[in-house]
């Protein structure tokens, strides 16, 4: 029964998600640790950071993790494990190949038509609310602890997510040296 409902989960977050993975993150987060309790706060944070550093899209990955874990935590052995990321991973993608297929030759025919560039103009508030989202759900005491409990985690945990902001919002540093950086820096001062 947890694979139909692994399979539902991920075809309506592969239908609402929009803003691509980052967008998802919030969607995914929400249904597989707080809804479902399938994950614990900690797996869905170690997924995500798994996710963003294997090659391929994040929403994809998560997918692709949160089914193997969900299942995996369900009790059943690996093999079943593999069918969960592959069920999550394909019900995330399906809604996506079904609308393009019926509307790319639609979108061609009427992408300037004011009624379409409007609901597209509407989208991207939406979009940046929920990468807004999924940035402040992984803005948490388990990847930042609290200055209370441990602050010398907390004061290098906040120097490292404003380096790397400042890193690669201005100065334009590749993401993949500021996450070398950050890992190097963890390592050594953490």
């Amino acid at each position: 029964m947890i694979f139909l409902y692994l399979f539902i989960t991920f075809f309506e977050i592969g239908l609402f998600g929009f803003g691509g993975g980052y967008g998802m993150l919030s969607l995914i987060q929400h249904e597989t640790v707080e809804h479902w309790h399938w994950l614990s706060t900690s797996e869905f944070t170690d997924i995500v950071a798994i996710s963003q550093m294997t090659p391929g899209p994040i929403g994809i990955n998560s997918a692709t993790y949160c089914g193997y874990t969900a299942i995996h935590n369900a009790g059943y052995g690996h093999t079943m494990a593999i069918l969960g990321s592959a069920t999550a991973t394909f019900a995330l993608v399906l809604p996506s190949l079904i609308l393009m297929i019926l509307i790319s030759k639609m979108f061609m025919k009427y992408m300037h038509h004011r009624a379409v560039e409007n609901v597209f103009q509407g989208l991207r508030p939406a979009v940046v609310g929920l990468l807004a989202a999924a940035t402040l759900l992984l803005c948490n005491a388990e990847n930042f602890s609290l200055p209370t409990i441990n602050p010398w985690q907390f004061c290098i945990s906040v120097a490292l997510f404003g380096a790397t902001a400042f890193g690669t919002g201005y100065l334009h540093i590749n993401p993949i040296r500021m996450i070398v950086y950050a890992g190097i820096s963890g390592w050594l001062l953490l």
